[in-house]
Formats: C-alpha cells, structure tokens, sequence
C-alpha cells in the first residue's frame, strides 16, 4: 500500500516557530515530525510515499530527498496554492490506483496503521477515518458512529454548546482511488468538510476506526511543547536518537557533559551539545545539536532547538529557543515564552510569560519584555561599544561575521591602502577572530600587515609611524575567556571616532561591501616581530631618562598576567638597570584572562611579595600591555584613582604649569595638587576614546583614567603601561623619592561608587529630569550629570554607554558622607524612572 503525506500546512498557530521552516519539520526530540510520520509508515511496511507539499516546499524536499536515505521511495507533488486537504492529494491521483493511506506529516502518533487498514478491508468501505477520544474536541472535527462504525454524523470544530462527543477525526485515512472521481482537480477540496459529508449524503460505506495508542495534533505551542515531553516520558512509541545513558538522559554522539553538571530525566541531548560547569537541566528537556549550555545556567521543561548558546546563570522555565540563538548570561525566559530563530536576548533580560519573540530580533541588555515582538527587528544598537566590538565567540563573534567586519571597514577606506592588523594573546579563538579578519580585508582592495602578536600600544605605535593607515587589534577579553574584543585604529594609532563607527556599522548592516576585482585584491604581508619590536623600542627610548633611571638601582616586583609584554618589558629593565622580581611569565593560554577576583588575589599576592622584600614597589601590567596596578614600598594596594593622583602630582611638580587631563570622575584632589605646584586640570569625558583624543591638546603631559592607564603624548597619545612604568621609575628617580611618600603627601579624598539599573527607554527621561531639577548646581556639562552640592562634596550621575544602567560617583569628605551621598543619588534615579 501506498501512503499520501500531507505536508502542506504552514503552522500560523505554531509561529513563530514556522516562520522559517513548514510544520512538518518542526522538530520532535531531535528529528522533523514527519521524519517520525516516515518511521511509523516503514514499521507497518508502506515505504511508497507521495508527500504533497507548499508552504516552503523546498525544505522539505531538501531533507528527505528520494527517500532512499530513510529506506524510502518519495515522490513530491506540489500546490502552487493551497488546495485543501483533498484537493491536494487529487494531485498525485495518476499515482494512486490502489487503496492508500493518507496521513498528516505534521502530527506525532504510533497507531498500529496495519489494524486500520485491516478493519478498512474488512469493511469494504470506500473510506475509513482515524479516530480518537480526546479531553478538548473543539479544535477538531466531531464524528459520531454507529456500533458496526459505520459513521453517522460529522460535525465540524464544534463550540462546546454544539459537542456532543469526544471522538474526533485524526486525519488519518485508508482511502478507496474511486472517492478522487468525486470532484474536480486543481479546485479547492476539503475531505472533512467536502468529500465525507458528500460520502455520507450518498450513502457511501464510511466508517470510523476507534484507534488506541498515542496522537497529538502538534497544532499549537503547548501541544508541541506536550508532544515532546510524552515522547521523552514514553508516553507515544518513536525512536529517540541517540544513546540511553541512565536517568532517562539520551545523548547523541559528541555531547560533552560537566562533572559538576546535574542533569534531571528525562533530558535528550543532540550532538556535539556542550553543558557546562554547573550547568542544571530538569527534563523534561531537549537540547539541540551543536548547542552550549554554559557555567550555572538553568533549564527547565525547556526546548532548545539547534546551534544555540544559553549563557552563564541564564534562566529558562517552560520556554522554547530557536536555532541560532543566544540566550545572554542572566537573561531570563519564563513559562510560555518563545524566541525565533535568529535572535539574541542580551545580558539580564528578561522575557514574561507567553511573550512571542519572532526570528532575528535582539533584546536589549536589562530589558523587560512583556509584549510579544512581532514586526521590525530590535537590531543590534550598534556594532561598536566601549571596547571596540565585543562579543562571545562563536556566538556573537563568528568568523563569517569577522570577516565580514574587515570587509566594512576595509571598503570605507581607498582601495590599496594599507591596515596592520595584530593579537595580543596566543589563545586560539582571538587568533581565529583575527584571521577572518585578515581573510575580509583583502576582499575589498586592502592590503594587510600582519604584526603578529604583539601588546596594544606596540600595534598603536607601528600604525602611526609607518604608512598605514589604520588598524585592527584583537585581544581575548582581560576578565573573560569566552568574549574577544575588536579594536580599530586610525592613521595616528587611536581609536577610530564615532563618526568612522558609523560609517562601518552602516556597511555591514547594508551588507554593502566592495568587492575589488581579482586584479585589485590586497595582499597579505606577514611583518618581522623583530622589526615591529624594534620601532616601537627606538621611540621608547628616546623620551626615558635612561641614565638617571639607572643611577637610582630599583628593586621591583613585575607580574606579567602572562601577557604579550614579556616581549619587550624585560630587555627595557635591563636597559634600565632595574632589578626585577618576575611572576606570572608563562604564555599559558589559560590563564590570559582572570576574574576580578583572581585578579585581587593577585595583587594581594604582590603587595605580600613587595613589602616582605622592602622593594621599591610592585607593579602589575594588564595582558594587553595597557594598563598598571601599583603596589608602594609599603605593601599598600594604590587603586586607579590614588595612582591617578601619585602621577598627576609627580608631573606636575616636574613640569611647572602645565596640564594633566583626566574623566569627570575624577577626585578634586587633583585640582588641590594642580593648585599646589601652577599647574592645570582638563577634565574629560570618560571614553577612552575622548581621553585619547584629549592627548594631543597643548599643553598635556599627562592623561590619565583613573583605572591604571596612562597616556604620555611626547611618546604616543594613547594608554602605554609600559611607557607608564618606565615615567614612574624615572619621575621617582628624579626627585630622589618613595612611592610611599608620594602617596602620602597627596591631599586626602573619599570617593564612592555604585550603580542603578535602568531600561534603555528610561534613560533619557531620567537625564532631562536631573538637569532640569539640578539647573542651578549643575557643574560645566561634560559628561553625564555632574552636581556641585558645595564644602568639598559632589554627585556625578553617568549614564553606561553600552548598558542600560547608570553609574553614580559621589565625593564627599568621609568615606561614610561618600556612600551615603552616593546611595541617596542612586534612590533619586530610581525614583526617576516610575
């Protein structure tokens, strides 16, 4: 016997799990649902199969081809418009001489197809119908019969005044090829509402088979969500892939599970899943192949669909993720939520219950979404944010998309022109992300130089002192293994302006590149280390006190955090004469990146180290070569801001009257300093962007962050921690003094932070509120809301450019005043956003 599949439907109540795919290959426990349609068919002997299709035929036919990969012979007959459930099969009626089965590719069941077919021969009927009893009839068509079966009314999506039983048509039928003479082809015809009611009126033997076992319509989400559940509880007979592990866990080839991780059956993992350290998973669930559930997320009752990624301590609770996904660390989905295909849910959202997210929109981070999210795209709000472009690899920073960035940003510059491209880390995935780089520039007429790997302020300086024009920097993120950072360069070896931002993101949204010819495509050039070291040691030199450094004979504690500095700072100390204690030299991929906290205990571990030695102090120098923590010759830890403070005073008391620049946030100490030796303040906006661009104003010999970076514009007007070490050195040198008695004749100040989350949407209104409110008291506006509240106290409210939160900084004249003030200001911004 033949079989007729009905694959067809579009599946509107499933979206927008369809808005991509046609119901049928929705999947089921890792395979299509009609795959198990096919299945079923093959166990009862039928491998002759006609499946008509439509709505996005192409999928289909693609994945099951012939049929001969699943022991199957599959012919496809196609409807150019939707003919109704009979009038699509009367399409495939030259195939159809015999009695044959039509069935729905779109719904999950084991009923033994061979009873039914029997019971149709018995009866000599010319149709037989599937059966079932079920709970809910009013989605489906209500059928009585008689005790031979013989039916006897039909009635069509009933309201419950109207039902009158809870037998209802499963779409399943042994149907005689004389019924397709009934109507006419290429017309629409329905065989619930058309054909049968026809057959009874006439008198025809029709009849209906009560079936036993399992069947689920899969017509709506919780219908899906319940026909995959039954299928991991046992509750319908398929063949799950994979192997059974113990517990009710399936896991397909590949799977890499956690030891810390615990797993709750029934669960299916696909292949080549990853769950990560931590990781909790309560079945029943599914995860999809190729998908990561990373350190201490938590998935329950959950579906997770292909190729998608569940960030660290994100939450989900009864939800549903399509493929390509990315459900950020700390998001939350709750129970009836659905994300299409496509999409990114940032950091911290959260999702409602039974929000719908269609495919290929983008949460923001923080955001609470309580209305599904239909049209239009939530895009990115930009590729670039505080540190470049940022991202997760392989998840947000693939290598399609890498490549694609070079090409962008390659096609805004002239063809020929030259871009040094480089990596800070030996880690394979910030040498992945830069080699995709490198493959998308050449595409657009761009010549590359590849400097290797090398620190930051290296790749800065060979971009502004040979004939690039630009370049890009890669780097593994300093506290995360996980995310790269992207960090584009102009002419002088600064990070490129917003206006150059613009231009790149619009290309790579349009996707608008210029493909050079074959004859104009760039070349790549892989340039000496030796050479790139050498330039930058050259200028280094030239503006270090070399001599008076080495009279002095220091002693200090160096931790390298295994970074690229390794390269250069040990040849500079001895140049110097320094005598250097070494830690953390090994390139050991990982340990490139640390954690806030193995960072403190890092410098705890250097401030025991340097006072019980009684060096001359301890300094510790970031992976990238940027930026410095400072530890005294007493074993005290100096922060960003007193290291702010220790060099403003040490520049200024050198150089008379002239000017140190530093972010709003900075502490008025250094007003009292600049005040003290006629010298002069320039304060800034926080990005490090601004703070660079500030550098080559007249006048400045010092910037500074206030988080151990430091800019020295005779050298290079972009953070150095290596230039910041050897001024250091060479400033104590010349005024013959400690570090500790630098620190403390610096002016007392008490300084306190903290943050307050707020929606995106709310931001500007809370902005023009305290400007309005705080007119009066408004210091000069740089950056955010700054508030002179008089007698040494001050309130600066900064909105996070990358992130829905502001940042508020308080200066008072205790540190207990610091905190209250700062607190109270952060209950003001609260208040704000109802």
């Amino acid at each position: 016997m033949k079989a007729v599949v009905m694959a067809g439907g579009e599946g509107s109540r499933l979206r927008p799990l369809t808005i991509k795919r046609p119901k049928p290959m929705v999947p089921i426990v890792g395979k299509p649902v009609m795959e198990h349609i096919l299945n079923l068919l093959k166990r009862h002997g039928i491998t002759e199969v006609i499946v008509t299709v439509q709505y996005l035929a192409s999928n289909i036919e693609d994945y099951f081809g012939n049929g001969s990969q699943f022991g199957m012979r599959i012919t496809y007959s196609r409807e150019d418009v939707p003919l109704g459930t009979a009038g699509s099969v009367k399409n495939a009626e030259e195939h159809l001489t015999e009695p044959f089965l039509v069935i729905s590719g779109d719904a999950l069941t084991d009923y033994n197809l061979s009873d039914i077919i029997r019971f149709h021969q018995e009866k000599q009927a010319l149709a037989t119908l599937t059966l079932a009893h079920v709970h809910n009839p009013l989605e489906y068509g209500v059928i009585i019969t008689n005790e031979d079966g013989h039916i006897t009314q039909f009635l069509e999506k009933p309201s419950w005044g109207e039902v009158f039983s809870d037998t209802i048509n499963t779409g399943i039928y042994v149907l005689d090829p004389r019924v397709l003479t009934y109507f006419e082809k290429n017309k629409p015809f329905d065989f619930s509402q058309d054909l049968f009611p026809l057959m009874l009126k006439k008198g025809d033997p029709i009849y209906g088979y009560i079936a036993s076992g399992y069947w689920c319509d899969v017509g709506n989400l919780s219908e899906y969500m319940r026909a995959n559940a039954d299928a991991l509880q046992g509750r319908v007979q398929i063949e799950i892939p994979g192997r059974h592990i113990g517990n009710s866990i399936w896991c397909e080839e590949g799977v890499e599970i956690a030891e810390d991780a615990q797993l709750y059956g029934p669960v299916y993992l696909g292949h080549d899943c990853k769950i990560k350290s931590g990781a909790i998973i309560h079945g029943p669930s599914i995860i999809g192949h190729y998908t990561i559930i990373d350190e201490r997320a938590q998935v329950d009752r959950s579906i997770i669909w292909n190729n998608s990624y569940i960030g660290e301590r994100a939450e989900l609770r009864g939800a549903l993720v399509g493929s390509s996904t990315s459900i950020k660390s700390k998001a939350v989905m709750f129970e009836g939520s659905v994300i299409g295909d496509n999409s990114i849910v940032q950091e911290g959202a959260i999702i409602q219950p039974n929000v719908k997210i269609w495919p290929d929109k983008e949460i923001e981070t923080g955001a609470v979404v309580n209305n599904s999210i239909i049209w239009g795209s939530q895009g990115r709000r930009g590729l670039f944010g505080r540190y470049g472009v940022t991202g997760l690899v392989n998840i947000d920073l693939t290598p399609e998309f890498a490549a694609s960035l070079g090409a962008a940003y390659g096609a805004i510059l002239p063809k020929g022109s030259i871009i040094a491209v480089n990596r800070d880390s030996s880690h394979r995935t910030s040498r992945m992300i830069k080699r995709a780089i490198v493959a998308g520039l050449p595409s657009a007429g761009i010549n590359v130089h590849d400097i290797n790997q090398v620190p930051i302020p290296v790749a800065r300086y060979y971009v502004r002192n040979t004939e690039a024009v630009g370049g890009i920097h890669v780097r593994l993120s300093p506290h995360d293994p996980r995310i790269v950072d992207i960090k584009f360069f102009d002419q002088y070896g600064l990070d490129i302006n917003k206006a150059t931002e613009r231009k790149v993101e619009n290309l790579y949204f349009r996707e608008d590149f210029r493909r050079v010819y074959i004859d104009d495509l760039g070349s790549i050039e892989v340039q000496e280390n030796e050479r790139v070291l050498n330039l930058y040691l050259e200028g280094f030199h030239k503006v270090v006190d070399e001599g008076l450094i080495r009279q002095r004979k220091f002693q200090i504690v160096m931790d390298y955090a295994h970074g690229s500095t390794t390269q250069l700072l040990p040849g500079i100390f001895n140049r110097l004469g320094v005598d250097v204690i070494i830690l953390n030299t090994s390139a050991d991929e990982s340990l490139v990146t640390r954690t806030k906290d193995e960072v403190e205990r890092d410098l705890q571990r250097l401030a025991t180290i340097t006072a019980a030695l009684h060096t001359d102090l301890g300094i510790r120098i970031d992976p990238a070569g940027e930026r410095i923590a400072v530890v005294d010759d007493r074993g005290r830890i100096l922060d960003g801001m007193k290291m702010l403070a220790v060099m403003t005073s040490l520049m200024l008391r050198r150089f008379h009257q002239a000017t140190v620049a530093a972010p709003v946030t900075a502490p008025s100490a250094l007003q009292h300093i600049a005040k003290r030796y006629d010298g002069h303040i320039l304060h800034t906006r926080v990005l490090p962007q601004a703070l660079m661009a500030t550098a080559s104003r007249e006048g400045v010999v010092l910037v500074g962050d206030g988080e151990g970076g430091f800019i020295f514009p005779e050298f290079l007007p972009a953070f150095d921690g290596m230039m910041a070490v050897a001024k250091l050195l060479e400033l104590l040198a010349y005024f013959e003094a400690k570090l500790s008695e630098v620190v403390d004749d610096l002016p007392s100040y008490y300084l306190s932070r903290t943050r307050v989350a707020c929606p995106w949407e709310h931001k500007g209104k809370v902005m023009r509120i305290l400007s309005e409110q705080y007119r009066e008291r408004r210091a000069k506006p740089i950056d955010g809301i700054k508030i002179d509240l008089g007698s040494k106290e001050w309130v600066l409210v900064l909105p996070d450019a990358d992130r829905p939160l502001f940042h508020v900084v308080a200066e008072s004249e205790s540190s207990e005043q610091a905190q209250a003030l700062a607190e109270k200001y952060a209950r003001v911004v609260s208040g704000l956003q109802q």
